[in-house]
């Protein structure tokens, strides 16, 4: 059954086109996860969906009596309430009393390590509202929760118990994640935004990494066709169409329409290549670290001597002082007792939790510039606005107001400034939060050829396997323990559960686009032939007819399309239409492969 469906959604933001005649659809029990790079629209087509913003056009029609339950990235509350009273669904949005709710609102609360449930909520940090109202969302009855990165701010143990609980959930979910392994898990379908056109990939993410490799080499392919007919058409008009007959006019109709046809556009790829300063032998040396903070013991007596190209995570319970401890090391506070050695050529870098406080008046290129005109990297000097162009800025954004720019490419723009001061020590805490997959692939790259040091606090569980080599894990009462390997290495030796599809080192890596080409051998009617140097009786019939059959296929293909806009609201008849419309488009391919053939024996004759 079709719960919702999205068509000819065009939409801008600040100017810029986030969804050019886009389509989306969502059936019965369905788990989609959306993913496309930041600034593509991702939370926007979630607030359409949900019915909290319009689009410029389009429509979007859901079932009837249809419940949706809706998670924002950034959630608000009313001002004054309680921590347990913000945790309960909306009067609005149930039939019974908030009351009947409280006992779930608890255990779940507990769950997600929210303890004081009588707090004011606005003196709670942003990662506590937001899994106050993702309990919220849970609790509303819905047939179809809508969910803006549920797994920010959300610890390993929280992750997992959210990826089981929406697993087997008994509805339908729409997400937005960055997390891969929650992603693979959860989703049943992956529906990318990409230059304002939505892709559908019925699959989970390590499926659709391998069908969008297949549907950018048919693209490739595509228009290496389209190039190839366009030139054999080309010389059939400079041999003089005659416009005369109706099959001539649509042969030349024809020959214009492949003319006009765009090229798909390819991303430029995001990188940027190591950058650091030199690192002499002291480099940073915890002595005997206690720490406590309101008589809470957060860190106990932690000796460790960080080497030159060590790769650390630092992985524990929220609230439990991961982020004091890259604090104390940093320098930015000192520890209630123990002794800190930073060595005199140690060159910090703090990419901390929260951007720091960006000038919305100010443009991108002026923020990087403020780092240095230029970069010396191991491609040579590179000026700030190449730098920026790799790190998926086009010039015409490097000039806007960072103002303009969403909260993920604010959250890129501060990584690239962070990565562009030529660090030897990097600290990242949470860096997969915001950040969308490609920039994270981008990141996990760039620390690969890294010469320093890099210590990272992170809940995200195929981040951390890909990049670090060592876990200290907060454990109880302040101790802090090493295991070797990453993420999943630490789990086997806890003896923790680990609630992922696989382990990083022995799956194909998410990050990587296989190779699809032996899998896009298409029904070609040239392969395995060799060349003729003339046609066959039955092939100069088929020659002679092939463009009225042409003609006639693009004339079905356009009644069919008249049809789904004269059917949109009946979704048995739509996916009837859809169905048929798929087969025409296919068949015509197939024809043009067959004439474009056909007319290539013919020039030899």
């Amino acid at each position: 059954m079709n719960l919702i469906t999205a068509e000819h959604l065009t939409h801008t933001y600040t100017g810029r086109l986030l969804f050019d005649d886009a389509s989306f659809y969502l059936n019965e029990n369905e788990k989609v996860g959306i993913v496309g790079i930041n600034g593509t629209g991702k939370s926007t087509l979630l607030k359409i969906i949900a019915g909290r913003e319009e689009p410029g056009q389009g429509t979007v029609t859901t079932a009837r009596n249809l419940r949706m339950g809706y998670l924002p990235q950034n959630p608000v509350f009313t001002s004054g309430t309680c921590v347990l009273d913000a945790s309960l669904p909306l009067k609005e949005e149930i039939s019974n009393e908030q009351d009947s709710f409280i006992p779930q609102a608890k255990s779940l609360l507990g769950k997600l390590g929210i303890k004081d449930l009588t707090q004011d909520i606005e003196k709670l940090s942003g990662g506590q509202r937001k899994r106050i109202a993702l309990v919220r969302t849970i609790l509303t009855p819905a047939d179809v929760l809508i969910l803006d990165e549920p797994t920010n701010h959300l610890d390993s143990a929280m992750a997992s118990w959210l990826e089981e609980y929406l697993a087997s959930y008994n509805g339908a979910i729409i997400m937005v994640t960055h997390d891969r392994y929650f992603l693979d898990s959860v989703a049943n379908r992956i529906t990318e935004i990409d230059k304002g056109k939505l892709y559908n990939y019925n699959c989970n993410y390590l499926g659709f990494i391998e069908k969008k490799a297949e549907r950018e080499e048919m693209e490739r392919a595509t228009e290496r066709k389209r190039q190839s007919i366009l030139r054999t058409e080309i010389a059939w008009m400079q041999r003089g169409a005659r416009a005369r007959s109706t099959k001539q006019k649509a042969h030349i109709a024809r020959y214009e329409a492949l003319r006009d046809t765009k090229a798909p556009v390819t991303d430029a790829a995001a990188q940027i290549s190591s950058v650091s300063s030199r690192l002499g032998k002291t480099t940073i040396e915890l002595k005997d670290i206690n720490h406590s903070y309101n008589g809470n013991v957060l860190i106990k007596d932690f000796t460790y001597i960080f080497l030159r190209g060590s790769r650390i995570g630092i992985t524990g319970a929220n609230g439990c002082g991961k982020s004091t401890l890259m604090n104390i090391i940093s320098g930015n506070i000192k520890p209630s007792s123990g002794e800190v050695t930073i060595g005199q050529t140690v060159k910090i870098s703090y990419f901390a939790q929260e951007n720091e406080s960006l000038d919305n008046s100010m443009r991108v290129i002026d923020y990087i510039r403020e780092g240095g005109e230029v970069v010396k990297t191991s491609d040579g000097t590179v000026s700030a606005s190449v730098m920026l162009e790799r790190f998926l800025f086009p010039p015409e954004q490097q000039y806007s107001l960072i103002g303009r720019l969403s909260g993920g490419e604010k959250r890129r723009l501060y990584l690239l400034r962070i990565l562009m001061e030529a660090p030897n020590v990097l600290l990242l805490d949470e860096p997969t939060n915001d950040l969308d997959i490609t920039t994270l692939t981008v990141l996990e790259d760039y620390l690969d050829t890294f010469d320093g040091i890099v210590i990272t606090v992170s809940h995200d569980r195929y981040f951390l396997d890909r990049t670090v080599t060592r876990i200290l894990s907060f454990e109880e009462n302040g101790v802090i323990k090493q295991y070797e390997g990453g993420y999943t290495d630490y789990i086997n030796a806890s003896g923790r559960k680990l609630a992922v599809t696989g382990n990083i080192n022995n799956t194909k890596d998410f990050t990587k686009p296989q190779d699809s080409s032996k899998s896009l051998n298409r029904n070609n009617w040239k392969d395995g032939q060799e060349k003729k140097k003339k046609m066959s009786y039955k092939e100069q019939r088929e020659y002679e007819t092939i463009e009225d059959d042409i003609a006639q296929l693009e004339e079905k293909l356009e009644n069919i399309e008249a049809d789904i806009l004269k059917y949109a609201h009946d979704f048995v008849k739509l996916n009837e239409l859809s169905s048929q419309k798929d087969e025409i488009s296919n068949n015509l391919s197939e024809k043009m492969d067959r004439w474009m053939y056909l007319e290539e024996l013919a020039q030899q004759l």
